[in-house]
């Protein structure tokens, strides 16, 4: 039997907690010759997920390098895969999101042939300089892809309206699918800081908080700490566990407005799995992100966004995110309420998730099995 030749490509962390599931659940099919390439474009934090999951890579790009751009990740990126669809000559190419790595991989595969499958489809905050470059680039990629696996109701109208009229499966979000691996009752961290900082602050409400987007250096990043600062001092009861991105834009920052605040711990990133059951041990999570905005919620925890849009409003309507933007007043007030108001804590807390059931991999496997012609239409998650 001629199997499916399928390529997984990622190259960040987001992308390898997102695809590592799905990975693992198309390995389970006799139909699917399963192959996976990464591009390294981090690569001590992508490595992190590959050991939590188990995957050793197929094929590894290796590219990154110390002060990369835009421009040299594309160029990599795009002369690396070349070779890899050369060696295993895939049927379908899998690319997640919105990083440099899918958009390139994903314009490779055009120009070898292959088809494109795009995990996390029709996400869009509608300007494409924010999130820069993220915006743009999974706009091009829906105009390549073949295969649209929409995590949402609301990203498949996204893509609708966009006239793409064919290959859209509604599927939940594999990250939902993730929390089942990583997840877990009595769970012991490797980053010591946390761990010790847990420890000593059992009584203490936990705020998690992540902070790093190219579109937040400089003032937005001063107007964030500062937020936090004021909060931490008018809350000792408090404790903010900040794991710090390593480009120095932000950890400088960083470091020399909150390493004298008692009651913030400033550590190095953390494991996947550290973050995960992080998430699950916090009162509330700050963040800048994106796939925090789909964890969270799942995990029963509000979510505050520091972003001035998002591409993930169904959080935002179903009542599990709310948008605080950037500015230091409006952060301020938006942690004060969640700190003292149980009322509104307790709405967003216990509103429903809309992300998914766990069940993502499974349905993009059986779209892919069904555009093949190797088995029935997978039915959309609702």
């Amino acid at each position: 039997m001629d199997k499916i030749k399928v390529l997984a490509v990622f190259g960040t962390r987001p992308e390898a907690i997102k695809m590592a599931p799905l990975v693992l659940k198309l390995r389970e099919y006799e139909q699917i010759d399963c192959r996976v390439c990464v591009t390294a474009q981090h690569r001590e934090m992508l490595d992190m997920v590959l050991d939590l999951f188990k995957i050793e890579p197929d094929y590894d790009l290796d590219i990154m390098a110390p002060g990369q751009t835009l421009c040299g990740i594309s160029s990599k990126v795009i002369s690396g895969m070349a070779d890899v669809y050369g060696d295993f000559a895939p049927d379908l190419v899998l690319v997640h999101g919105d990083t440099t790595t899918a958009v390139t991989a994903a314009f490779s595969a055009f120009y070898c042939g292959a088809k494109v499958g795009h995990v996390e489809a029709g996400l869009r905050s509608f300007d494409k300089y924010s999130p820069y470059p993220e915006e743009m680039n999974r706009v091009l990629i829906s105009d390549i892809a073949d295969l649209h696996f929409a995590a949402t109701p609301d990203n498949k109208k996204n893509l609708l309206a966009e006239n793409v009229k064919e290959g859209i499966t509604i599927t939940g979000n594999t990250v939902i699918d993730a929390l089942s691996y990583t997840v877990r009752e009595g769970y012991e961290y490797k980053n010591r800081d946390v761990a010790d900082c847990l420890s000593s602050c059992a009584d203490k409400k936990i705020i998690l908080m992540t902070a790093h987007r190219r579109e937040n250096i400089g003032q937005p990043f001063v107007n964030i700490f500062t937020a936090v600062k004021n909060v931490a001092l008018k809350h000792p009861e408090v404790q903010f566990i900040y794991p710090v991105h390593p480009n120095p834009n932000v950890h400088n920052v960083a470091h020399e407005m909150l390493s004298d605040v008692e009651n913030v711990l400033l550590t190095s990133p953390v494991d996947t799995d550290d973050m995960h059951n992080l998430i699950k041990a916090s009162y509330l999570v700050l963040t800048d992100s994106g796939g925090l905005q789909e964890e969270a919620p799942s995990l029963g925890r509000p979510v505050l966004v520091m972003r001035t849009e998002t591409e993930r409003p169904e959080a935002v309507d179903a009542g599990t995110v709310k948008m605080t933007g950037i500015e230091q007043a409006d952060i301020e007030n938006d942690l004060e309420t969640l700190l003292t108001d149980e009322a509104i804590y307790s709405k967003m807390a216990h509103a429903v998730n809309p992300y998914g059931d766990g069940n993502a991999s499974r349905r993009i496997a059986e779209a892919i099995l069904y555009h093949f012609g190797k088995g029935e239409a997978p039915k959309d998650f609702r």
